[in-house]
């Protein structure tokens, strides 16, 4: 790849200073940067399990100093950035007793410049934490929907970066009186402006509605917005051109490798194996899988229904475990907003034209399903003593793992949570329909035995019982319909095969490789191609080629082995589907049992709302000193409330008291 063959800016500004001063600003340079890579790194992997021990560990050492606790978490988090300050003051005396003062448009363009390459380098971290099925994210095992985190964080740093960025020049070029022939230049040799105006124009857009209350108004404008995410990248490239992008291709081809990969995997249409609509308004959809796909109590996957809409992906926690069946997951649905409405109403009308016209053609329910994404490993088994706290339907996930850890226990597995306390706070009596989707006796007859379980539920807007329910064991009414058509989930997701993920990552990454060495023997170097902005389209049009060409070769092998998989297990498979239907219509008869099971581990206050305080603190005495795993999902004031009280009862507690671990477990965009 060729060198820049012009400055990004003139000679004609480059000033002479003596051999001593440049050294010392260089130096204050490097440090400068080097405290600001360890400060950015340890931001962006504490949350890994690793560097979470290190900083336990230092502060272990530090906290005797007569600061504290608080003094050492302020050295490690906000000492750097302080530190750089200080140097950043001695770098400016140096500068100013050294160079000439510098005419203001030029110290505009020159803070604009490095604005822009910060930015450039915030936007090489931006899209890795959006690659659902990403490596990386498997390799510190941050979950998608806890990474969608730092792409917001980085976001909004990088898109600050780049306004001042376009900011500082446009007003250095209206201070010369070349506002306007500045801005629509393009040139040749050289930062293509034009290009970057159309692209900062559309990082705006983004930007705007994806602050928050933009985004949770207007949902769906904040995601077609964010569709311009294309544009931003293609007319940075121009832009800059490919020495200068390539900077930043790395997040971005990896970003491009797993969109292709969920676009290939979306393409198959799944089965609804069936469809029950429960008293509280939430639908409970049974989807069929291949045997091979795996998951566990804590995925949750992303679907689409084509009949409502064939740009929109709704993300839904998975409230099955993958020890219920090989063949299918379960997702509860609360019926809230238009699209859910839509899906519930398409569904009923779906169901009643098979019931009232059997044989007779009729319409369809087209689904298609991202995923199953989540953690790498199950790390709700990691504790003995849990505690799950839910609002609302966030108690979806938390009935995979009662599940999953019901069907251990059955089968005597070692290293199972011995404990289990459910709190789950609820508006309505009726949403306790949902606890009658996991029949626990069935699933491990005398449970008790085996796993101590407790549910507190609280009704927040009934003061008493309803006159027609009056108690948990009452029978729901529920509807059952059976939707079958189709296939499954198809394999070809980034959390799937590891020896599949690897090929399709390490294959077109060589492909890349090999286009842009052909592409430069071939054309650039034998023509003398020296443009900037046809060589940045060059490149990415290299990156967009080895990804569909290579990752496409590798998806179409992938795709024929699980075929042939698949076929091996066919008839399993069909028979799996029918005795699911069965099941399933035979289940409405178990309700009650299921309902008597729960209604022993269950106690209900109304008119309240759980007292974390005295709930923790009874959880202290009870259980004493061992580690309890806390798992919340729910609205962020739950979330809130649970890891001030785990922080509180840590802080205060006592030899014998148990250590409380906080843990997300909430999607939110």
């Amino acid at each position: 790849m060729d060198a820049p063959t012009q400055p990004l800016l003139s000679p004609a500004y480059v000033k002479k200073t003596p051999i001593f001063l440049s050294f010392t600003k260089w130096v204050l340079k490097i440090v400068m940067w080097v405290i600001f890579i360890f400060w950015a790194t340890l931001i962006f992997l504490f949350p890994a399990e690793p560097v979470n021990e290190l900083f336990e560990k230092w502060l272990q050492l530090s906290s005797g100093t007569v600061f504290g606790i608080t003094g050492s978490i302020f050295l490690v988090f906000s000492g750097p950035i302080l530190i750089i300050a200080f140097l950043a003051i001695v770098y400016l005396v140096i500068s100013d007793s050294g160079e000439e003062e510098l005419q203001d448009y030029l110290m505009l363009e020159l803070s604009g410049l490095r604005f822009g390459l910060i930015g450039l380098f915030c936007l090489a971290f931006l899209f890795l934490p959006i690659a659902r099925g990403s490596v990386l994210l498997r390799l510190v095992d941050i979950p998608f929907e806890h990474a969608t985190k730092y792409h917001v964080w980085l976001g909004h740093l990088t898109m600050l970066l780049f306004t001042l960025h376009g900011l500082f020049y446009v007003i250095a070029w209206a201070m010369d009186g070349r506002l306007l022939q500045e801005i629509l230049e393009w040139k040749e040799i050289g930062v293509a402006n034009l290009a970057g105006v159309i692209s900062l124009i559309a990082g705006l857009l983004m930007w705007v509605t994806s602050l928050s209350p933009v985004r949770k108004q207007y949902f769906e404008l904040f995601f077609y917005t964010h569709q311009l995410y294309v544009v931003f990248v293609v007319f940075l490239a121009l832009h800059v051109g490919d020495f200068i992008f390539s900077m930043a291709a790395g997040g971005i081809f990896l970003f491009m490798l797993d969109r292709f990969l969920r676009f290939c995997q979306s393409r198959r249409t799944v089965d609804i194996i069936s469809a029950t609509y429960l008293p509280c308004g939430t639908l409970e959809l049974v989807l069929s899988k291949p045997g091979n796909l795996r998951y566990n109590a804590l995925s949750f996957i992303f679907l689409q229904v084509k009949e409502l809409s064939w740009l929109q992906w709704h993300p839904f926690s998975v409230s099955s475990s993958p020890l219920d069946g090989k063949y299918h997951l379960s997702i509860l649905i609360k019926v809230l907003g238009e699209w859910t409405e839509k899906l519930r109403g398409n569904i009923s009308n779906f169901c009643k034209e098979k019931q009232e016209l059997p044989f007779q053609p009729h319409s369809k329910i087209t689904a298609s399903v991202e995923g199953p994404y989540g953690h790498e490993s199950p790390y709700h088994l990691m504790y003995e003593n849990l505690v799950l706290v839910a609002g609302g339907i966030g108690i979806s996930p938390f009935l995979a793992i009662l599940s999953d850890i019901l069907h251990s226990a059955r089968e005597n597995k070692t290293c199972l949570p011995r404990n289990i306390l459910i709190i789950w706070a609820i508006k309505k009596s009726n949403e306790l329909s949902l606890l009658s989707t996991v029949d626990m006796e069935s699933i491990c007859p005398s449970f008790s035995d085996k796993v101590n379980i407790e549910i507190q539920i609280y009704v927040t807007r009934e003061s008493e019982p309803p006159l027609e329910e009056g108690k948990i064991n009452k029978t729901v009414n529920s509807s059952v319909f059976p939707v079958l058509s189709g296939r499954g989930l198809s394999v070809l997701v980034g959390t799937g095969n590891n020896i599949w993920s690897g090929i399709y990552v390490i294959l077109p990454v060589l492909g890349f490789v090999l286009f842009m060495d052909l592409l430069n023997i071939y054309y650039i170097n034998p023509f003398g191609i020296n443009s900037w902005w046809y060589k940045g389209l060059l490149f990415v049009l290299c990156m967009v080629a080895s990804v569909v060409i290579f990752g496409g070769a590798v998806v179409g092998f992938w795709h024929l082995w699980e075929r042939r998989i698949s076929e091996s297990e066919e008839l399993e498979d069909n028979q799996m589907k029918i005795g699911m239907v069965q099941h399933i219509n035979g289940s409405m008869e178990d309700k009650e049992s299921s309902q008597e099971s729960l209604a022993g581990t269950s106690t209900i206050q109304y008119g309240c709302r759980p007292d974390f305080k005295e709930i923790f603190g009874s959880i202290s005495e009870r259980w004493g000193h061992v580690d309890v795993g806390v798992i919340v999902c729910g609205p962020p004031t739950l979330q809130a409330s649970v890891a001030k009280e785990c922080r509180s009862q840590n802080i205060r507690r006592r030899c014998h008291d148990p250590i409380f671990h906080f843990n997300s477990h909430s999607f939110d965009l």
